[in-house]
């Protein structure tokens, strides 16, 4: 079966050069797409004096649009690597998606994960789309990128390309089409369950957090962050198939559920946190720092982080 297009050289290279790129810990964040681009590469720039060699962002409704702001991110560095956690296959065709990431690979040479992703069906839906089945359209899509056409200048050794992937098929698909697969809200016990479905394709694991010892104040931080994912389908049906029981995904969560999905206090638990992934089986682990405002990017608690990681983070 053959890889996606967008990737150059055998899979067996391109996982073994992502791993180098991203290494064990990166930073995933939500709140700079609500920031201007000057401010932007401010943080980024502070992202990466602190050690962070990674930076995933994602695409969802009303947010930047998937490479534009790439391009912003990337040039806000000389040396991060940026990664789409994810972009959107059905805010594109096939053909936008890997040209748009063969654009940015050209452009910044071996700085560019190209993650893509089937996305939920409310949001789909809200685009004026039709939600089809997850497995054969991401199929699909990736066979059409296989046979996109492209007349600017071949990004040296390609794009990796990464699926989003909860569930037993995707990332199956993932390990076999890709270099890998990008989860997102999941517990410790989801990424030993991966790891199994991957074989030796790269994991790259999101991890939310609140980096705050009071505990009311980042109880409901977490609560607030957990009920919106909880109200979509794939991340609670992800949590189902884990063994997890519908009081756990109702509403904003059980405590035990939200514990296990958002790691709060210091930063010495977080770090506890992402060495459980990485003990798991976890290539890579993201972590998305959340504060009381959804505008926060939190620089001062990710540099508190970078210090705790000590090791995890490249010199």
């Amino acid at each position: 079966m053959p890889t996606t297009g967008v990737s150059g050289g055998s899979l067996s290279d391109q996982r073994a050069a992502v791993r180098r790129a991203l290494g064990r810990v990166g930073a995933w964040s939500f709140q700079l797409q609500t920031q201007s681009a000057r401010d932007e590469h401010a943080a980024v720039a502070a992202l990466d004096s602190a050690g962070y060699r990674a930076l995933w962002y994602p695409e969802s409704l009303a947010s930047k649009e998937a490479f534009a702001h790439a391009a912003v991110l990337l040039a806000g560095s000389p040396r991060m690597v940026v990664a789409s956690g994810i972009a959107n296959i059905y805010a594109r065709d096939p053909m936008a998606m890997v040209n748009g990431a063969r654009t940015l690979g050209e452009a910044y040479p071996g700085r560019f994960i190209l993650g893509i992703g089937v996305s939920h069906a409310p949001s789909v839906e809200s685009r004026g789309a039709v939600y089809g089945k997850p497995i054969e359209r991401m199929s699909a899509y990736l066979d059409a990128m296989d046979e996109s056409q492209y007349t600017g200048p071949a990004p040296e050794g390609g794009v990796p390309v990464m699926l989003a992937a909860l569930g037993p098929r995707m990332l199956e698909l993932s390990a076999a089409r890709t270099v890998g697969a990008h989860s997102y809200f999941v517990p410790v016990e989801h990424t030993r369950v991966a790891r199994e479905r991957l074989g030796d394709a790269v994991l790259a694991v999101e991890q939310t957090a609140v980096l705050d010892t009071d505990e009311a104040r980042s109880t409901e931080i977490a609560r607030a962050f957990a009920s919106r994912y909880l109200g979509l389908p794939n991340y609670a049906n992800n949590l189902r198939r884990l063994g997890w029981g519908e009081e756990d995904v109702a509403g904003s969560g059980s405590q035990r559920l939200l514990d296990a999905v958002i790691v709060r206090g210091d930063a010495a638990a977080i770090v506890a946190r992402v060495r459980e992934h990485l003990d798991a089986g976890a290539d890579h682990v993201c972590v998305q720092l959340r504060g009381q405002s959804s505008k926060d990017v939190c620089l001062p608690a990710f540099a508190e982080l970078a210090a705790a990681l000590g090791e995890l983070l490249p010199k």
